[in-house]
C-alpha cells in the first residue's frame, strides 16, 4: 500500500483553560487536553507560555518545568509517559 505522508512541524503553541493547541505547518491544529501532560497541567500560565520550538518544529520544550514533547508522537497519539503503569519492573 502506497500512501503519501507529509511531515508536519509545530509553528505555535497556545493554551486555554484545559487544553493545548499546536499549530502545524500543514495547516492543521492539534488540540490535546492538558490532563495528558501532568507537568503542563500543574504548570502556571506563565510557565506554559515559556516554550521553545526545537528541531525546526519537531519538538517542544519547556525548560522551567522540564517538559519535552515530540510533535510526531503527538500526531500518533503518544502522550505523557511519566505516569505510565506499563513501565518495566
Amino acid at each position: 500500500m502506497n500512501s503519501f505522508q507529509r511531515k508536519a512541524y509545530a509553528t505555535r503553541v497556545s493554551f486555554d483553560v484545559d487544553s493545548m493547541r499546536i499549530e502545524l505547518t500543514d495547516g492543521r491544529s492539534l488540540i490535546i487536553p492538558l490532563v495528558y501532560f501532568s507537568r503542563l497541567l500543574n504548570a502556571t500560565d506563565s510557565q506554559r507560555e515559556h516554550y521553545v520550538i526545537s528541531g525546526g518544529g519537531t519538538g517542544l520544550h519547556w525548560e522551567e518545568i522540564d517538559e519535552d514533547l515530540l510533535v510526531n508522537n503527538l500526531l500518533l497519539g503518544i502522550f505523557d509517559q511519566t505516569n505510565s503503569s506499563s513501565s518495566a519492573a
